[in-house]
């Protein structure tokens, strides 16, 4: 058995990887095991030497690693190579800070000395998708060398190479054998290493389904887990909002990576008072999207990462059409070879519309009109996921009821949401639970042990 890979802009084949047997997969976990043994007993300078060293090669084989990134799920090269370039941040953060987030937690008590310190675990397995196919990775793999574990990953199968080629990248630049493993399998073969005595716990990033089920496994053999899922984040516009920069920036919410961004606003909520104005420049901007080779540097978006990615889109925007909402423009199939579409808007939207319950994946926007701030919040909350929100006013008092009132694990103001490493990430209701990168990513998978001193 084989996982082949393909390009999504030409449709041709990339590569064939060879899936591991059950042989080959207890192999590694021996290794993970054997690994963590000693890796949990390093000291602080040997894990941020190592940590600085992989976020060099990063940066030095940014170009590698974003044309596989392209060749394989079709993200423009420049945006590519600025995620392999955004993964040594993370790298470098926990070189860094490490040490200093891993100190001993004092808490007051009168009788006597007590504290908190951080322990590694053991052996991660990560469950990764494609649509940051280093970053979302990288997320979970530097703290947990910082933290004295091992990692496995079982990537997403359009992704494969990415995996190998961080394999890779992460042994030259000195990672130990076994620190981290690439795993080459299917979803089929994960639930059995979850259940391994040797895996202590487990993190995914990826659809609703998957992560329910990774967690059903997990809980089953009480293991802790993050999963980071779908989203459907709201693009707030209110009245105080300077439009022209609102509409500027909900264009590059809803292109970036070809829609394809789980934390990016794709349910665009503008106030009445300013909706027209608002929706003119919007339209204009996301007409204006280029689609095509995403090698070219003049090209806004390359192909969706596959076929049956974009399939999956376009069968979305067709039931849209069995409601009352209106697809003004775009949301089809272009091109001859490749899995591209073009940008587009649905406007008209209201909460009882199906849509509102999945994830929209791709580059088209869902634009609902609200009465005012209450409706606002109404409609931001209306939906099942709570990953990320972006809210644009400039009225100090709506900002803070904006961030204590809509129901997500992030909300940036008069910007587009984005990741990084000083912060942590994630979300609640169907968008997943735990966080990563920053403290919080670093102990989630450690051993928070209480010491009381005599």
């Amino acid at each position: 058995m084989t996982i082949d890979t393909r390009n999504p802009a030409t449709g041709e084949q990339l590569e064939s990887y060879a899936e591991l047997t059950e042989g080959e997969i207890e192999t590694k976990l021996a290794k993970a095991a054997d690994r963590y043994a000693d890796w949990r007993q390093s000291d602080y300078k040997t894990r941020t030497d190592l940590l600085a060293s992989i976020a060099d090669a990063f940066e030095s084989r940014s170009e590698e690693l974003g044309r596989q990134i392209t060749l394989e799920m079709g993200k423009t090269f420049a945006s590519a190579k600025a995620e392999a370039e955004k993964c040594a941040t993370a790298f470098r953060f926990y070189a860094e800070n490490g040490p200093a987030l891993l100190e001993d937690q004092p808490w007051e008590r009168a009788d006597g000395k007590v504290y908190t310190r951080y322990l590694p675990m053991g052996p991660v397995l990560a469950v990764m998708p494609w649509n940051f196919p280093l970053w979302q990775a990288v997320r979970f793999l530097a703290p947990t060398i910082m933290a004295g574990n091992v990692g496995l990953l079982k990537h997403a199968s359009v992704t494969m190479g990415c995996a190998e080629l961080m394999d890779q990248v992460l042994r030259d630049a000195g990672a130990p054998e076994g620190l981290f493993q690439n795993l080459v399998i299917k979803s089929d073969a994960v639930a059995a290493i979850v259940e391994d005595d040797r895996i202590v716990a487990a993190t995914l990033t990826g659809s609703e389904g998957a992560g329910s089920a990774v967690a059903e496994t997990a809980g089953k053999c009480l293991k802790k887990m993050v999963l980071e899922l779908g989203g459907s984040d709201p693009f707030i516009v209110m009245p105080s909002a300077d439009i022209s920069d609102a509409a500027e920036k909900a264009v590059k919410a809803r292109i970036q990576n070809t829609g394809q961004s789980c934390i990016c606003g794709k349910r665009m909520i503008v106030h009445a008072d300013v909706y027209d104005a608002f929706m003119d420049k919007f339209r204009a901007g996301m007409k204006a999207v280029t689609w095509g080779d995403p090698f070219d540097e003049n090209t806004d978006m390359g192909p969706l990462s596959s076929f049956d990615q974009r399939d999956t889109v376009l069968d979305q925007i067709e039931k849209v059409r069995q409601t009352d909402a209106t697809v003004e423009f775009g949301g089809e199939a272009m091109g001859d070879d490749g899995a591209f579409m073009d940008a587009g808007i649905i406007s008209g939207m209201t909460t009882d519309n199906p849509l509102m319950e999945e994830e929209l994946f791709g580059p088209v926007a869902m634009v609902f009109k609200a009465k005012d701030a209450d409706d606002a919040i109404r409609i931001a909350n209306a939906s099942p996921y709570g990953l990320g929100s972006a809210v644009f006013t400039q009225d100090e008092d709506e900002q803070q009821r904006f961030a204590n009132e809509i129901e997500s694990g992030m909300t940036a103001f008069n910007q587009v949401l984005a990741s990084m490493p000083e912060a942590p990430f994630g979300g609640i209701k169907r968008s997943g639970y735990g966080r990563e990168l920053s403290a919080f990513g670093l102990h989630e998978f450690m051993n928070a042990k209480t010491v009381f001193a005599s």
